[in-house]
């Protein structure tokens, strides 16, 4: 059977994009999973993360909302994520997938001021293709008129358990209530505990399921972690290219910014560098693609989004700035070393004292420690690596306070009474007649 992109018929913007951002091969949850999507049916997909869940339903979306003729003026496709750092992953995927495509996308989430409050709200009135957001911030929007999903075409649920394990059940099911009854919907979750099919049995109509596991680093990674301060980082990564100057690396980070104020730190210390974000246009990023191939540049300072496009061989270390935000963010990050015919390579993870419970979340992942490198002494004592689980389930637990609180707060605005009526008469002529399967 044929294993490229090509098998799905995807729109030919949305594979041009996939061209400029090397996606050569679909992975297992890709190959089951968007054949499903453009068929119209409702999914529950079980991936932990590392199996590229994210691109397995944004490409057929965008595809979908490519080819069919949807409303210009109302949000087409919802898609909601646990946290605010997972809705602008997703939406930094959206906007490099749908590099050529003629689709808008917005994200939505809490923890901003007033000014971005308004400026969403803007937003959603004048109508957006696909909303990322946060449960709890879209319902606010809702609450308050501010955005209309009586015509919206698909639901999307990336990571439901940690949505339900941080008490958005409600809000979720309250967002369900005002769509439209011809909506696809389609779940993403890591595991299938008995609250996720209880939630898949309210608001799926006879699901395909599937069921992927992830894959471990290979063991010709060297894996190594600097426990240290934040202060620190920037000194042992200086180290580090002292000791040893590699054929090719690469230094991911977890924002832009981060990259961009890395990069102008190395140049002054004239290191051979380019930095690639979502920011660079199509022709920059293939330029510096070009530089770091031909060896033109030594090193190259990335963001996330970007690392899932890198295909280069030969690359024999690669820093993370900062821990990976899950599992498989970390997977996809050191899975660019030791590819091709280069049978070894080193990653390196700095791990600052705020975040040695996420790393000790990817080591549970892992099912072994990473080995944990001393500091040398003119860099400092170095903090205890110590991840307290514990205090992760008190956070958490007064997380659930924290949003039954809000909740009980939201019942005193005036909600929005319509039902779940009607049928969105805009859907691409890829899906099939959900209204058909509901008569027959």
């Amino acid at each position: 059977m044929e294993n490229t992109f090509d098998q799905f018929d995807l729109n030919p913007n949305v594979m041009d994009g996939l061209e400029a951002m090397n996606f050569k091969e679909p992975s297992p949850i890709q190959k089951l999973a968007i054949p499903v999507i453009l068929d119209g049916d409702d999914l529950i997909a079980c991936a932990q993360t590392g199996t590229g869940k994210t691109a397995a339903y944004v490409l057929p979306l965008l595809s979908m909302l490519a080819d069919g003729d949807f409303p210009n003026n109302k949000v087409n496709a919802v898609i909601m994520a646990p946290t605010r750092e997972l809705a602008q992953q997703i939406d930094n995927q959206i906007q490099g997938f749908a590099y050529f495509v003629d689709v808008s996308a917005t994200a939505v989430y809490g923890g901003t001021g007033g000014s971005e409050w308004e400026q969403q709200r803007r937003g959603l009135a004048m109508g957006v293709d696909i909303v990322v957001a946060t449960p709890g911030r879209l319902l606010s929007h809702l609450n308050f008129e501010a955005v209309d999903l009586s015509q919206l075409s698909f639901f999307i649920l990336d990571e439901a358990d940690r949505m339900l394990d941080m008490g958005f059940y409600d809000d979720i099911m309250q967002i369900f209530e005002q769509l439209p009854k011809s909506c696809q919907i389609i779940m993403f979750s890591a595991t299938m505990p008995a609250n996720i099919r209880k939630l898949a049995a309210n608001i799926m109509k006879n699901p395909k399921q599937i069921n992927i596991a992830i894959s471990k680093p290979p063991t010709s990674i060297d894996q190594r972690a600097y426990i240290c301060y934040e202060p620190q980082k920037l000194p042992i990564i200086l180290q580090l290219f002292k000791e040893h100057t590699p054929k090719r690396s690469i230094i991911f980070a977890s924002s832009k910014e981060k990259v961009r104020q890395l990069s102008t730190t190395l140049s002054r210390k004239h290191i051979k560098l380019c930095e690639m974000h979502s920011d660079l246009d199509q022709s920059k990023r293939e330029e510096v693609m070009r530089d770091f191939k031909n060896g033109k540049i030594d090193l190259l300072v990335a963001t996330d989004i970007v690392a899932r496009g890198i295909d280069v061989d030969q690359i024999e270390m690669v820093i993370n700035l900062d821990v990976p935000r899950d599992p498989e963010d970390y997977v996809h990050r050191i899975g660019r070393t030791a590819r091709g015919d280069n049978d070894y390579g080193i990653a390196i993870t700095l791990v600052g004292q705020d975040e040695q419970n996420e790393f000790y979340k990817i080591e549970r992942f892992l099912e072994y420690e990473v080995k944990k490198i001393p500091l040398t002494p003119d860099l400092g004592e170095a903090p205890v690596y110590a991840p307290s689980t514990e205090r992760s389930k008190a956070r958490r637990k007064s997380y659930r306070k924290q949003t039954n609180r809000i909740q009980q707060g939201r019942n005193t605005h005036k909600r929005n009474d319509d039902k779940r009526t009607g049928h969105n008469k805009n859907r691409s002529p890829k899906r099939k007649d959900r209204r058909n399967k509901e008569n027959g």
